[in-house]
């Protein structure tokens, strides 16, 4: 999370974020953004032009590291493995300072989500480079790619797929430019099924037909979901993005042309043609694979694998062709920085609200009763900016984990009212949440968690994993004025109408004066669960409340 400028005036209703702290900007741009894969690590340095809004690619790197390449004992990412990242880091960052980058924006996908280690990997980088990456769920990847995708190709609201081939993972994406209609991440990739599947060379009959029947089984249902997606009379066209199916698309377009067209973006192949590529590939030594054009070692022994992947799923899709973007990821993360710092106004505006959107979707399905929650929402943003200055100096990132929190704190009811903030963690934590990185779903569903009863402890598994001293101390804050804000609606009535904080410092006193909605209205029950609540709000933040019933 990225500090921003303080909020400057209360947040309206459901308007929340939706031109969160906007950025006021001049003139060019820099920002790199890096992908650290279960193949390769890639960077990419782009200018962002805000005017248009739109960004050039300056600078690219990449390195190969294999982080897919797990201890089978341990299933944890290996020491050799884990120096080649580092070192790569290094160098993608040194390269991104040159270009005076004003952020570098860091992803981390299926490797680092599946390992034993995938925390304590991403500790050592921030220790080790100063990078902070930021770990990402499977479909939150797929979105990211999606937007990569429309920030390069224009789809005149006509359907469109999208795969993308990784070391580990394989998305899918169908959209027509508008809000996505399906995302999935699929635990097939070519360095996954590679280390599964073959071990002879070239491979045998058997190993080829288990790794055809594993990756048709695996792809089955979510690309008939994918299909069920369109509507009667639609037909879709599909887009491949990934270093897999650009090398797929150079090896087809050289046996055509005897060239490999420059920039390799909008190239297409048919299906066919990557049938007969695949029998090629199926019986070529890994010496063989080596003398194809533009193959590179590591590539050479993983791309088998791939192009069984991208055969099942054109096949399954029932595309006849796919049509290579350049764009995914990296791209998409660039994109979604431009979003939320309100760079872009356009057709991808409706992407700017996602994070609202599905929390509300998350709302409505674990049947949160949603007039309560926008008004325990309304006075946790309300103590959150009076408070701003004086007791914490959180920003705007913070403030919009805190409303999210706020609306989805008693989502847990969904399961049993008894303990019900600690299913509501759980609910938050695993309903993967799009928008968010897993850090912030873990902060989200930690403040959510701690709304009632005790407050977090070293012995809780949830607050221990959250990563940094930073994110404990975010937590205990603003778990502690989401309390307030819950006591401020006790009996789910809105008998409270607005609040208003004074902080006197030299006392170390916070007045919280309370307007009822009506007159006459005594709000016993309100400041009577204000009383009870307040002993860990001193605690925290040691200061005392003192809560008043104003006319």
């Amino acid at each position: 999370m990225v500090n921003a400028a303080p909020v400057g005036e209360t947040i309206k209703r459901l308007s929340y974020f939706s031109d969160f702290t906007p950025a006021t900007v001049k003139g060019d741009r820099i920002l790199a953004a890096i992908d650290v894969g279960t193949n390769s690590i890639h960077m990419v340095v782009v200018k962002i032009q805000p005017d248009l809004p739109a960004f050039s690619i300056i600078d690219r790197e990449k390195e190969t590291v294999r982080l897919g390449n797990f201890n089978e004992t341990t299933k944890e990412l290996t020491t050799a493995a884990m120096d080649r990242a580092v070192a790569a880091l290094k160098r993608c960052y040194a390269i991104a300072t040159s270009f005076q980058a004003e952020e570098v924006l860091a992803v981390a996908t299926s490797a680092v989500r599946e390992a034993h280690n995938g925390q304590a990997f991403l500790d050592r980088i921030y220790a080790e480079v100063g990078l902070a990456v930021n770990l990402i769920s499977g479909p939150e990847e797929a979105r990211r790619i999606y937007l990569g995708v429309l920030s390069g190709v224009e789809f005149h609201g006509q359907p469109h797929a999208i795969i993308d081939i990784g070391g580990g993972s394989t998305e899918l994406v169908l959209g027509t430019g508008e809000p996505h209609r399906y995302l999935s991440s699929n635990k097939v990739g070519a360095v996954r099924l590679t280390a599964q599947f073959i071990s002879s060379n070239p491979i045998n009959d058997s190993e080829f037909l288990a790794l055809r029947s594993y990756v048709r089984g695996m792809l089955e249902n979510p690309t008939q979901e994918l299909r069920q997606k369109l509507g009667p009379g639609e037909s879709m066209q599909l887009i491949g993005t990934s270093g897999t199916i650009e090398c797929l698309a150079t090896l087809i377009a050289y046996r055509r042309l005897e060239v490999v067209p420059t920039p390799l973006n909008g190239f297409q192949f048919t299906y066919e043609e990557l049938s007969q590529l695949l029998e090629e590939l199926r019986r070529s030594t890994y010496a063989e694979r080596l003398t194809l054009p533009d193959m590179v070692p590591r590539r050479a022994e993983i791309i088998l694998a791939g192009a069984v992947i991208l055969h099942e799923a054109m096949g399954l899709l029932e595309a006849h062709s796919l049509t290579i973007c350049e764009r995914a990821l990296r791209e998409g993360v660039i994109v979604d920085w431009m979003l939320t710092h309100g760079l872009i106004e356009d057709r991808m505006q409706f992407q700017k609200s996602v994070r609202q959107r599905h929390v509300l979707k998350t709302a409505h399905k674990y049947k949160v009763h949603l007039e309560r929650s926008e008004r325990v929402a309304r006075f946790a943003m309300t103590l959150f900016e009076q408070t701003w200055g004086s007791l914490h100096t959180w920003n705007s990132p913070e403030q919009e984990l805190m409303w999210a929190a706020a609306i989805l704190h008693n989502c847990g009811h969904f399961v049993s009212h008894s303990a019900h903030h600690k299913h509501s963690y759980y609910l938050i934590r695993h309903g993967e949440l799009l928008g968010y990185t897993e850090t912030e779903l873990e902060v989200i569903a930690n403040i959510a968690r701690y709304h009632r009863k005790s407050g977090p402890k070293k012995k809780h598994e949830n607050f221990r994993a959250l990563p940094t001293r930073y994110h404990r101390q975010l937590v205990l804050q603003l778990s502690a004025l989401l309390r307030l804000a819950v006591a401020l609606d006790r009996r789910g009535m809105g008998a409270v109408k607005t609040i208003h904080c004074r902080f006197e410092p030299e006392s170390q006193v916070l007045y919280l004066d309370i307007q009822p909605s009506h007159p006459g209205e005594d709000c016993a029950s309100e400041l009577w669960n204000l009383g009870y609540k307040k002993e860990y709000f001193e605690q925290v933040f040691e200061a005392k409340l003192v809560a008043t019933l104003v006319s």
